[in-house]
């Protein structure tokens, strides 16, 4: 890991401004890649989908991408023709602005309040600002535009070496509520100055997101806008070595991206509205990876799971009733769970236990549970974080 985000690798670029969009801090982000891009993308399997979100899915057709311009504070969800009208008008203004690119080349994203239209009158101009800002210094405050409800930006980048030759990942991201996914969630997006092809990149996405951006959850509501996407330009490849698959070097990369996406993914729950404390679900013994999956996210994202934690309850039960919850096959008699490295459930019932002990671990920042179904060799780690009464103040006076 290094320093740095979406503008670690070589050849991109970006920006953060305020247009007027909320009433104060940034709500605009441009990120630019100096070359055409490789790349993937995955969305919301909502079925209410934002124009944003379906302008982009017809842009990244062909896999190939070269900018990415974000607002926030208004969605443009549930706004009609005129919403599809504005998100292809923000594309095009944005192909415009960086010296006439195909307008296709752009992705556009879009977060905050549902069914309000977008101030056009306010992001034109914005775009503009934003494309005449670009710098290779302007990752964070790119992290900063995508913000709403988050209280800090989310950003992070490492270093792979392919080829015998540094190549870089970086990548932001934004979600503190509305997060619970089923594909990616929130928007996130990454870069990279690997060289490697469009399909093999979305293979690579795919993976890192069923461990990570799909493994994590807030409050249980899956958003209409979500949006991951990864941007590949080469720039690193001095030789003209691509990655190819199977590989030493494909492996290398997604393990890269496997790390990147889950250093990302962790920081939206840690950062979820009200949340005290993260959550670290990790389950093993499962009988099936898919099942150790379902098991992690149905603790991770229990309302009661959650409002325990938060009230320093040792409450296993709650753990347990929720195990049951998920479907998938399990036996209670074999269960064992761990809070940090205090045993709490074993042989069908709660365990013996130091109250100050698990006292001391319930009052941390950060908490593992640890669950052994002792069925099988699967295992799969959600996260997630506790439930605080100021996610009620938050969500009840959103739009007021």
């Amino acid at each position: 890991m290094i320093k740095g985000g979406i503008t670690a690798p070589r050849g991109f670029k970006a920006s953060g401004i305020s247009c007027g969009i909320k009433e104060e801090g940034p709500d605009l982000a441009l990120i630019y890649s100096d070359v055409q891009a490789a790349s993937a993308a995955l969305f919301t399997t909502n079925k209410v989908k934002a124009a944003p979100v379906l302008i982009s899915q017809q842009h990244i057709s062909d896999g190939r991408i070269q900018a990415i311009v974000a607002n926030s504070g208004m969605a443009n969800c549930c706004t009609g023709k005129q919403g599809l009208k504005d998100a292809s008008l923000m594309a095009e203004w944005t192909a415009n602005s960086l010296g006439g690119i195909p307008k296709e080349s752009v992705l556009v994203a879009s977060t905050g309040k549902i069914g309000s239209q977008l101030p056009m009158e306010k992001i034109g101009p914005g775009i503009k600002e934003a494309a005449a800002n670009l710098s290779r210094d302007g990752g964070k405050d790119a992290a900063r535009a995508i913000m709403t409800t988050d209280t800090r930006p989310k950003e992070a980048a490492l270093e792979v070496e392919l080829f015998g030759r540094k190549v870089t990942l970086g990548g932001i991201a934004k979600g503190a509520g509305m997060i619970h996914p089923e594909m990616a969630t929130m928007l996130a997006f990454i870069t990279t100055d690997a060289l490697i092809s469009p399909p093999l990149l979305k293979k690579a996405l795919l993976h890192s997101v069923e461990r990570s951006f799909n493994m994590i959850t807030v409050d249980g509501d899956m958003s209409t806008n979500d949006m991951a996407a990864i941007l590949a330009n080469g720039l690193a490849a001095e030789k003209g070595e691509e990655i190819t698959y199977p590989s030493k070097e494909f492996d290398l990369f997604q393990a890269a991206l496997d790390k990147l996406s889950i250093d990302l993914a962790k920081q939206i729950p840690a950062d979820g509205e009200g949340a005290t404390k993260l959550l670290e679900v990790k389950v093993t013994g499962a009988l099936i990876k898919e099942d150790a999956g379902r098991f992690a996210r149905a603790v991770a994202g229990s309302n009661l799971v959650k409002a325990a934690f938060y009230g320093c309850d040792p409450n296993v039960g709650r753990i347990m009733a929720a195990l049951g919850q998920a479907g998938e096959e399990m036996e209670p008699e074999e269960v064992e769970i761990y809070f940090g490295d205090q045993l709490m459930f074993r042989n069908g019932c709660g365990a013996t236990f130091d109250p100050a002990k698990v006292a001391s671990i319930m009052e941390q920042k950060e908490i593992r549970i640890d669950i052994d179904l002792n069925l099988g060799e699967a295992k799969a780690t959600a996260w997630g974080c506790d439930l605080s009464p100021e996610y009620v103040q938050i969500n009840a006076h959103y739009r007021t």
